[in-house]
């Protein structure tokens, strides 16, 4: 049932920041990934799965100094919390590796020094906010002070938690550095730039190649028909990164060697094992290279990084697979709520396997989020993997090994009924190929179901208690065995180690390449479990462990209290606020701000408005588009670091993830008043 020509395959997923440790949004991907290479290799194709962790950057720096320790040793502790963690999962990884190695140097110089020879770098200068007690550099996310408007103390240098209001960090009220506690100054410093404009055309052509889910070629088109800008690659000492060749002082931004770290992991791996390096990265060659993500990294990937790998002299990838994120319950992974999973904590209560079922359930091709129903979990492991094919196994084994001695019929008596469960496998094959693994799911549990009501239609166990109606018994329970072998090398891809126990029960591969025929006249090993039925008070005990106590909101201090009670307003002043529907066409992340999202919003006759929202904690811009929202709609514009923000978007919630955008009833329009 497989290709004669074997396929040469490397596949990839994102790199874990290596500064924390991995949860279950990251097993999401992993697991994804790891089915579709186990299939390939199913199915006789040479598939190899490399990642490696992402350990450079200044919050891996700064935490590694909270700790003690150098960044050496921190990215190191968390490298070996992922390998295991990843282990526990039964990720069949080729090679994990990390992006601090000499591997990755050396290609990152390499690529920078082609694109600077092709004069694809360009270096301008940028003022920023600077710590003059650490002398470093401050992202937003470093920058607390008051808020401008609501005077809330302890806000973030871009958006207040408080009341939505968006800002610049130098509009903040005694702003001082997140890190020492100084206040911040403003300090210029040469940038390097990647002069992603000079490859519009190369990226058109690529966006519409094909190699892109259709959902993300139109994504990414929003850039190019903007106008692509360049991009910004590199940092200043200090930072826990690779210095530029040549440049003291400056510092490979973290983005740009990390997605090199796909080659790095990979050369790492040739030079330990002798398997060719060059055929996997040349342009031309006949192997395939897949890299699975997240939908929110896809500009780095769908833009970025094929620009850079044109400019090399190396090969595209083959495709860009991009998943959406991982919800529990219904809603983002909330600590407070014992939802925010880490994998190690997971691993200390449940089998892995039940995850990789349930992911595989609800896995497609699609960006769209997936959510983890707790409730739903419980009931469809049990169902689908305990209740259905564990049970057909299950019941007939006891019958062949009392009165068979554990061997099957010497001809298959169902011979058209196993060959159409084989046959079922072409079209399976196909589904776990475009990763519509949730569809190849349902497949399987259909011919499950098939499989029992054979069983069940055929009765072994009254059989068994019939006189002269024992070969009917060994014909029922062969067949019944030869299904679940079928079943079971559908399933390998997503349950290793329990295909592992049934193959050792079956005494034969699970291979799809070994798939043709019933097995016949052979001989079974002792049937031993192979796998549980979920216990619920696992997952409340896995929920409860989860727990962690949400900080406490800092009240406002007793002397701002006057100051509030001055600006307060009359109701004629209320009265001017003009609120209006608005449709939300277009969102997109802002770069260099931590909580902003960029929204384009439509008043209908109106026009169109831009506002700069601080709800990235909270919603993904692609989630946004085309949804209606409330809106001032008269505000005064405000200059932003970031650009012109002509209104505000009302939303409602105590802030951080927990922030709902406010929408109108059904039936609304753009440019409507709000009464």
């Amino acid at each position: 049932m497989a290709s004669n020509a074997p396929r040469k395959i490397l596949v990839t997923s994102a790199l874990p920041y290596a500064n924390g440790p991995l949860h279950l949004g990251h097993m999401l991907e992993q697991v994804q990934t790891d089915i579709w290479v186990r299939f390939q290799k199913s199915r006789g194709n040479d598939c190899l799965y490399v990642c490696a962790d992402d350990a450079h950057g200044t919050a891996i720096m700064l935490a590694a100094e909270k700790l003690g320790i150098t960044p050496e040793q921190h990215i190191d502790n968390m490298h070996q919390l992922h390998v295991k963690d990843s282990e526990g999962f039964l990720i069949d990884f080729a090679n994990f590796y990390t992006t601090h190695s000499e591997e990755n140097r050396r290609w990152s110089e390499r690529i920078y020094q082609n694109l600077k020879d092709n004069n694809h770098i360009a270096t301008r200068e940028i003022t920023q906010a600077f710590d003059p007690e650490k002398q470093l550099f401050l992202a937003d996310r470093f920058i607390k002070g008051s808020c401008p408007r609501c005077k809330a103390e302890d806000q973030y240098g871009d958006n207040c938690e408080n009341c939505g209001a968006t800002y610049s960090p130098s509009d903040l009220i005694n702003p001082v550095s997140a890190i020492s506690g100084a206040t911040p100054v403003d300090k210029a410093s040469t940038h390097f730039f990647f002069k992603l404009p000079e490859y519009e055309s190369m990226l058109k052509a690529w966006l519409d190649s094909g190699t892109l889910q259709p959902q993300v070629a139109n994504k990414l088109r929003e850039w190019t028909d903007a106008g692509l800008q360049e991009w910004d690659i590199s940092r200043d000492a200090p930072y826990f990164g690779f210095e530029i060749p040549g440049e003291p002082g400056k510092y490979f931004y973290v983005w740009l060697d990390a997605p090199i770290g796909y080659i790095a992991s990979f050369e790492n791996y040739c030079r330990r094992t002798g398997h060719p390096f060059d055929e996997y990265w040349q342009p031309g060659t006949d192997t395939e290279l897949y890299h699975f993500i997240g939908k929110d990294i896809i500009n780095f990937h769908g833009l970025f990084w094929p620009a850079m790998l044109d400019c090399a002299g190396l090969r595209t990838p083959t495709a860009i697979y991009a998943h959406g994120f991982l919800t529990v319950n219904g809603t983002k992974m909330s600590k407070s709520r014992g939802t925010f999973i880490n994998a190690s904590t997971y691993l200390e209560h449940l089998d892995a396997e039940y995850l990789r079922y349930y992911f595989a359930a609800k896995l497609s091709d699609s960006v769209d989020d997936i959510d983890l129903n707790l409730e739903d979990f419980v009931q469809r492991v049990n169902s689908d993997v305990v209740g259905k094919v564990v049970n057909i196994a299950s019941r007939c084994a006891g019958f062949l090994r009392k009165g068979f001695e554990n061997r099957l019929t010497a001809t298959c008596m169902e011979q058209e009924l196993v060959e159409d469960f084989i046959a079922a496998g072409d079209s399976i094959a196909v589904l776990y190929e475009q990763r519509e693994f949730n569809t190849a799911v349902r497949e399987v549990m259909a011919l499950a179901d098939r499989a029992n009501q054979y069983i069940d239609n055929r009765k072994p166990w009254v059989l068994a208690k019939e006189a002269g109606r024992e070969p009917e018994v060994h014909e029922v329970c062969s067949v019944g065995i030869n299904l679940f072998r079928v079943l079971m090398t559908y399933l390998k891809p997503v349950l290793p180690a329990m295909a592992e126990k049934s193959e050792s029960f079956l005494n034969t591969s699970l291979d799809w390449t070994s798939l043709d025929a019933p097995l016949v006249d052979h001989e079974l090993s002792a049937f031993k479990p192979l796998i549980q039925r979920i216990d619920l008070k696992n997952v409340e005990a896995m929920v409860e462990s989860s727990k962690t106590a949400e900080p406490a909101k800092t009240a406002p201090a007793p002397k701002a209290a006057p100051a509030l009670e001055s600006e307060t307003i009359q109701f004629d002043d209320f009265a001017k606020i003009d609120l209006r529907i608005a449709e939300i066409t277009a969102a997109d992340h802002v770069e260099g701000a931590d909580k902003l999202l960029k929204l384009t919003l439509d008043l209908g006759d109106l026009g169109s408005k831009q506002v700069f929202a601080g709800i990235k904690a909270a919603y993904q811009p692609e989630d946004l588009v085309g949804k209606l929202t409330v809106m001032v709609a008269n505000l005064a514009p405000r200059k932003m670091r970031f650009g012109v923000s002509e209104g505000m978007v009302l939303a409602a919630g105590p802030g951080g993830e927990d922030i709902y955008l406010l929408e109108p009833h059904a039936g609304a329009r753009p440019g409507m008043p709000v009464k």
